[in-house]
């Protein structure tokens, strides 16, 4: 009888073994497969975020280039702004210069209305001593 017991005592003690093999197999190929989906999510996390990124580059790329755009435009209007303010000031120097003709031209005729009045009396009272 020590016999049979030992002889299910190995049976049990191969059993035991086998379950643990078993066991330990099944646990190494879930661990593996486990890494296996780890690297492949790693893998997936790190092009979304790639493509993210790159669509954020684009979309700040063409914000960058826009702000370029937009600086050239500003510096454009600018120089337009500087070149109408001289253009402005040289049109109120011609227009204060032909305001100012034009108030001489009208003293001008006022001084000849009057020296025409004068000449008029002078030859009047000429004519007057004249006719005595």
């Amino acid at each position: 009888m020590d016999r049979s017991k030992q002889v299910d005592g190995h049976g049990l003690e191969a059993s035991l073994i086998q379950i643990i093999n078993s066991h330990n197999s099944s646990s190494l190929n879930l661990r593996q497969s486990t890494e296996k989906a780890k690297k492949d999510a790693i893998r997936s996390a790190t092009r979304v975020s790639e493509l993210l990124v790159d669509s954020v580059n684009k979309e700040v790329q063409e914000a960058f280039v826009m702000q370029k755009r937009i600086e050239m435009e500003i510096r454009a209007l600018a120089a337009s702004i500087l070149q109408f303010g001289k253009q402005t000031d040289q049109w109120l120097a011609a227009s204060h210069s032909i305001n100012t003709a034009i108030k001489e031209i009208g003293d001008f005729e006022n001084w000849m209305k009057t020296m025409e009045f004068d000449c008029k009396s002078i030859n009047a009272a000429i004519c007057n001593i004249h006719q005595e």
